[in-house]
């Protein structure tokens, strides 16, 4: 009998090292476990799957395990082969397939590989995480619930889809003029080199490469733009090249951090706010969500274009559920993920990267420039802290609630306490052992003396700050 690590099983996804984890020995089981779940759920014998992989060194192997068990499961196998993450849902909603796959570890290292799982309603996708499905996959690994296997499934094999889904970005989101524009991208020898390429052939710009080979062994650094060391090469190769903008994918492309043309990280939450006054001009009065962590630039644009804001728990399956049950036209957040109703409630980092594109080819000024117009608030970053072994992170959450009981309370996600000039978030990693903290306010004096009033007291509980 084959035994699972069924810690693998994630908050959003399959994800495990391989080969310890996740090997050949498992990965028959674990598709015939999703497989069932999909007939289960979509109350379907006759299945389309999408079945994609990335570049590690494990994917090309799992991905057939995966293919064959899906045919022999009476699939009928949409094999897109090498994409990344956002193609897969592309070609699930753009072609009405039942459900996808994609064999990735996102950005995690070399060592790691995982399963990403999407269903398709209607024009919405559900990705599937422990509050849509994931209990059910485990619980069909551990009881060996398995669908029989059958004749009739078969295996096409799709060669235009990424070619597709940039065309369709291209018409959506009108670029303007950009063969002036001077780009760096850094892929990390992983899945955004794909994309990346595709779209600048078609539009002009020039295109700075580093790392554009695929790699599964990420012989440049891992490929996780939220390390900031992972960006310093390209930070100085935009100011050395005297680019325009630089551009960081992670490792299956669903999130992207840009750097602007002085080689400093531009935070997230002002590409959501930017990306939010663009959409809003051309659709006013829709709904665009944000993150809890950072919410008063987003906020203030959207309530300056009339439009309407409404505010996500952290977490990119969650915040797709939140996108399609509340009808929004788009989200962000600070992690570097943006997600579009246009593509069913997921990532579309072509999509983002043209709509920066289209705002510096107008606007025809340095973007640091640009996004001061728009920023009306500072954010201090994220602090991590590791907490003591056994210790509960509650007994800081109330002590805070308690200290700063006068502000106004949310607990969408952890705490968040807001004051007229300033307000912090804190809050539980949902994929690592850590508390995180977040505090923005009108000037940087008071987001430095409020942040370290707060991590004086978390740490005054034998936490430790992670650097």
């Amino acid at each position: 009998m084959t035994i699972i690590d069924t810690s693998i099983f994630q908050a959003y996804d399959i994800r495990g090292v391989y080969p310890k984890q996740i090997n050949e020995n498992v990965m028959e089981n674990i598709t015939r476990a999703i497989f069932t779940f999909f007939k289960k759920r979509l109350k379907k014998t006759n299945m389309t799957i999408v079945l994609g992989h990335d570049m590690r060194l494990s994917s090309p192997v799992l991905h057939q395990i995966a293919c064959d068990t899906l045919k022999k499961c009476g699939a009928q196998v949409i094999d897109i082969g090498l994409a990344a993450t956002p193609t897969v849902y592309f070609a699930v909603r753009n072609d009405k397939y039942d459900a996808g796959i994609q064999i990735s570890a996102s950005h995690n290292p070399k060592e790691y590989n995982g399963i990403k799982i999407v269903i398709r309603n209607a024009d919405a996708l559900i990705k599937i995480g422990k509050n849509t499905g994931m209990n059910s996959i485990v619980n069909n690994v551990q009881h060996s619930l398995f669908s029989e296997y059958t004749a009739g499934g078969s295996v096409i094999k799709q060669e235009n889809t990424l070619e597709k889904e940039i065309d369709q970005a291209i018409q959506a989101v009108h670029s303007g003029d950009v063969h002036t524009l001077k780009i760096v991208v850094d892929p990390a020898n992983a899945m955004g080199i794909l994309p990346t390429n595709e779209l600048f052939d078609r539009l002009g710009a020039t295109l700075i490469k580093i790392n554009f080979d695929l790699d599964g062994t990420f012989p440049s650094h891992q490929a996780d733009p939220l390390q900031h060391k992972t960006l310093r090469d390209l930070q100085k190769r935009v100011k050395d090249t005297k680019a325009h903008l630089g551009i960081a994918l992670d490792g299956d492309a669903d999130r992207v951090m840009f750097i602007d043309e002085r080689g400093e990280i531009v935070p997230a939450t002002l590409i959501t706010t930017l990306i939010a006054g663009e959409i809003l001009k051309e659709n006013p009065g829709e709904r665009i969500l944000v993150d809890i962590r950072y919410i008063k630039n987003v906020e203030d644009m959207v309530t300056k274009l009339g439009g309407k804001v409404g505010y996500t728990k952290i977490g990119h399956a969650l915040i797709t559920e939140q996108v399609n049950n509340e009808h929004a036209i788009f989200a962000g957040e600070s992690s570097g993920h943006y997600y579009f109703r246009s593509m069913g409630g997921c990532e579309s980092t072509v999509r983002v990267i043209l709509f920066i594109l289209r705002v510096l080819s107008r606007e025809n000024k340095p973007f640091s420039k640009i996004l001061e117009k728009i920023q009306t608030s500072v954010e201090s970053g994220e602090s991590n802290f590791i907490l003591p072994v056994n210790f509960h992170a509650s007994i800081i959450i109330n002590k805070l609630k308690t200290m700063y009981a006068d502000g106004v309370l949310s607990e969408l996600d952890g705490v968040a306490i807001s004051y007229p000039e300033w307000r912090f978030s804190v809050r539980t990693s949902n994929t690592e052992a850590l508390l995180r903290l977040n505090v923005e306010g009108k000037t940087n004096t008071i987001v430095m003396t409020k942040l370290n009033d707060i991590r004086k007291m978390i740490l005054e509980y034998g936490s430790k700050l992670r650097e």
